[in-house]
């Protein structure tokens, strides 16, 4: 993994208590990171096609109220699309049982899903706390220093802080 590092100067932590950021990569810096589908049966079946991982609303019904099989399934995929119907069921199914950086991304119904399993794939959320540094992933050890650079450039030029 290849991290950039950011330190910050002339910056309070006492004043300012949190610093949160999102910042989009123009290619995937994490090439293991796994997205799962959970969704109603048109989202289920589009996941099928492209080969990515998914699970309906039935199958996690069955596991409304068992921790152990949430936290098996927490742990299965880094991240989860949840279909737009589904999105406030969810988080009453699962609970808790979710890790706090797996909140679901909200997918659409004329939305292409392998697009935005791409887009979530790409996409780096961090926050600093009272450290004054922060990494950022750009990529792996197997890119070129230009898709590092492609990956780094983004960072100097769009306006993507955002105080809490």
């Amino acid at each position: 993994m290849v991290e950039l590092q950011i330190s910050l100067k002339s910056y309070d932590s006492q004043k300012d208590k949190c610093f949160l950021a999102t910042v989009k990569a123009k290619s995937t810096p994490h090439p293991r990171f796994s997205v799962c589908v959970l969704g109603d049966q048109q989202h289920c079946d589009e996941a099928k096609t492209t080969d990515i991982p998914h699970t309906d609303i039935e199958v996690l019904k069955k596991l409304c109220k068992k921790k152990k099989l949430i936290k098996k399934l927490a742990k299965m995929d880094d991240t989860f699309l949840v279909s737009e119907s589904l999105i406030k069921q969810i988080l009453r199914i699962l609970g808790p049982g979710l890790n706090g950086w797996q909140i679901p991304s909200l997918l659409i119904y004329n939305e292409n899903t392998l697009a935005k399993a791409d887009e979530v794939k790409s996409t780096n959320k961090f926050q600093m706390g009272k450290v004054l540094c922060l990494a950022v992933a750009v990529g792996h050890m197997k890119r070129t220093d230009d898709e590092l650079v492609y990956n780094i450039h983004p960072l100097g030029c769009q306006p993507c802080w955002f105080h809490c």
